[in-house]
């Protein structure tokens, strides 16, 4: 690693907190996507029951 100087804890800080944005956005993304293939697999049972009465 760099010799970052008097700069090293923003500079680490930074670094954190760009990693936690990254991680937050990528967990919400995988809990988006668990919720929407949820609720289309609710919608198609629908569908289907809809379809056969």
């Amino acid at each position: 690693m760099p010799d970052l100087g008097k700069y090293a804890d923003t500079v680490l800080a930074a670094y954190c907190l760009s990693i936690l944005c990254l991680l937050a956005l990528v967990g919400l993304s995988l809990w988006q996507g668990r919720k929407m293939k949820q609720a289309l697999a609710r919608a198609e049972v629908a569908a289907q029951a809809g379809s056969e009465a």
